[in-house]
């Protein structure tokens, strides 16, 4: 299977909106409007074209990641972060790494970004592979009653988190 990853071109919304939509049709802890909160970051100012990738083969779409900006906020400051939310595979296309090509293209090029962290909330046995941690490690915490293991954050650079704690304040697209 020759897999491509690239930026995600406008011309790929509709293909990928659907990859979202049926890779999370079965997801048990999912409200299956993924692929509308992907739609709605694209209209926001916490959207990065070049941290919104795809997976293509044989000139079809077949997984999505997208990284978005947040911020990590306390009393005393702000910090931008991203978040990753969501990963998309199409279903057929699960269990072969495409997924663990996704983050691992997105985390390098976040980092080419000159971005620090990201946080994720996501499956506790699948992310800590990639270098997340629980984000409570570093008093980082979700703006919603979430499980503490399911809460995560990654460092793109040496002790980017060592000095932020705070709630993560999500774009609103996430709340509509």
């Amino acid at each position: 299977m020759n897999i491509t990853i690239r930026q995600e071109q406008s011309s790929d919304y509709k293909f990928t909106e659907n990859v979202v939509q049926k890779a999370f049709v079965n997801m048990e802890f999912s409200d299956k409007t993924e692929h509308e909160l992907v739609d709605r970051l694209r209209k926001t100012n916490t959207f990065i074209p070049q941290l919104s990738i795809v997976a293509v083969v044989n000139d079809e779409v077949i997984g999505h990641i997208l990284l978005t900006k947040i911020k990590i906020i306390n009393v005393d400051q702000s910090t931008e972060s991203l978040a990753l939310a969501p990963v998309s595979v199409l279903p057929e296309y699960q269990n072969k790494g495409i997924g663990k090509l996704l983050i691992n293209t997105a985390l390098e090029k976040a980092k080419e970004l000159g971005y620090k962290s990201v946080v994720v909330l996501g499956h506790p046995d699948y992310y800590p592979q990639f270098g997340f941690k629980k984000a409570s490690s570093w008093k980082i915490k979700a703006p919603f009653e979430v499980p503490d293991d399911a809460f995560m954050a990654f460092e793109l650079s040496d002790n980017a988190l060592s000095n932020v704690s705070g709630v993560v304040e999500y774009s609103s697209a996430f709340f509509q």
